[in-house]
């Protein structure tokens, strides 16, 4: 039997034998009283090279670690019954919660298209030429000031909570009751 390296190599660690072993027979001599062919450690060649002798699989560490965390929950152990109604009450949990999600998504989808049916009706119903169209889209001054007789007056339609930066907290002297734009 022909092996490859590999396979060769695998067989060794694996102990698995490469030739079949002959069956004993009463004219055969017994085992015991050859002589002994085996080195003289009993560990395996794999385990015996300096390398390998000592590595850990930090994977294997981190498994366990997390399996063993008292923060871990305790996996659930249930008996037949408990866990076909287990199975059968969450598979009905998940596919209410898909209805929900798909209504939604539904309604969203309604929602977009009237809309757009309403924006193109606009655009293109009315006997103006787009014009209601063109002023419910511009975006003109939205956020820079208008421009009202050569200067530019207000901040254009921007809430006030963003024309003062955002914090976290409340500022140190109170609330300004003077301030204004």
């Amino acid at each position: 039997m022909k092996l490859s390296p590999a396979l060769r190599s695998l067989a060794s660690v694996f102990h698995i034998p490469l030739r079949p072993r002959p069956i004993p027979s009463a004219a055969s001599p017994r085992p015991d009283s050859l002589p002994s062919k085996s080195p003289f450690s009993t560990s395996s060649t794999f385990l015996a090279r300096k390398d390998q002798r000592n590595k850990v699989d930090k994977r294997i560490t981190l498994i366990r670690y997390h399996l063993n965390h008292p923060a871990t929950p305790r996996p659930l152990r249930f008996s037949r019954l408990r866990a076909l109604r287990h199975w059968t009450i969450h598979r009905a949990a998940q596919l209410h919660l898909h209805t929900q999600r798909r209504l939604e998504q539904l309604e969203l989808e309604r929602q977009y298209n009237a809309m757009r049916a309403a924006c193109e009706e606009l655009r293109v119903g009315l006997d103006d030429g787009g014009r209601l169209y063109r002023q419910a889209t511009t975006r003109k001054g939205l956020f820079g000031g208008v421009k009202m007789e050569g200067e530019i007056v207000g901040n254009g339609g921007v809430p006030i909570e963003y024309t003062k930066a955002q914090v976290d907290g409340p500022p140190r002297g109170g609330w300004d009751h003077g301030w204004t734009r």
